[in-house]
């Protein structure tokens, strides 16, 4: 499969994260990207589609977590807003040891992130169709889902105070939230550390960095989860948008 792409770059920046994979988890990334420009052709999954451009921007942003946590570990990580399934199915294929649960409030794309499971035969791997505030509310019909994982990652468009409400709730008092965004935000963190506190989390840490062959900045932010959740915590679906805690 892999003489029709050319894989240089995406190898160097492998070797640049210090991740070495064996060739059939390549091929799976390869089998990935071409499930991705098909149902790409029929839905908007991404409007990144140029082969070299998807393995930098999404797959080795995706398993840049790898900077901030030893993923070779059994743990539970759950990926909220998820979309064409980024970064939680590289994360998968490059680190089968993560038990992973994705989550997406678009029906279709949760179609779309179940065929890329059953095509690539991941394991210990599903999608469930929701919003965030569906399953993390206390009273919520799948409330198990709740502080139940060590992990919460996001790379979801929203200030930092928005996604700490959808996403601490998720992890467990001891477990980390990993946002990853992608601008300098020194006055975002600054508002967002009281609503940090307020929702049992830590700031513990930030790691800047640049993106292999591109000139795109990234931020990984690590929050501790120091305590549980306030039950009232996330209020009902819009709020933590419309108004984030301050």
């Amino acid at each position: 499969m892999n003489n029709k792409y050319d894989l240089t770059e995406f190898e160097q920046g492998l070797q640049e994260l210090g991740i070495s994979l064996e060739q059939s988890q390549i091929d799976a990334f390869m089998r990935y990207y071409e499930l991705l420009i098909e149902w790409n052709s029929f839905m908007n999954l991404t409007a990144i589609i140029e082969f070299k451009e998807v393995c930098i921007k999404h797959f080795l942003d995706s398993l840049s977590l790898i900077k901030v946590m030893d993923c070779h570990q059994s743990l539970t990580l759950i990926d909220i807003g998820t979309g064409a399934g980024f970064p939680g199915i590289p994360l998968k294929i490059a680190f089968p040891e993560l038990k992973i649960t994705l989550l997406d409030s678009l029906g279709k794309r949760v179609k779309f992130l179940n065929e890329v499971i059953n095509q690539l035969g991941l394991k210990d791997i599903e999608a469930i169709h929701g919003r965030a505030e569906d399953y993390a509310m206390p009273k919520a019909l799948n409330s198990g889902l709740r502080e139940s994982f060590d992990v919460c990652v996001s790379r979801a468009v929203a200030n930092l105070a928005t996604l700490s409400e959808y996403c601490l709730p998720y992890v467990k008092v001891g477990g980390s939230f990993i946002s990853y965004k992608s601008e300098k935000i020194t006055e975002e963190r600054q508002l967002a550390e009281k609503a940090i506190t307020i929702l049992g989390g830590q700031i513990d840490s930030q790691n800047e960095f640049m993106l292999p062959f591109s000139d795109i900045y990234r931020n990984l932010f690590v929050i501790k989860k120091l305590k549980q959740t306030p039950k009232k915590y996330p209020r009902k679906a819009g709020l933590p948008s419309k108004e984030p805690l301050a």
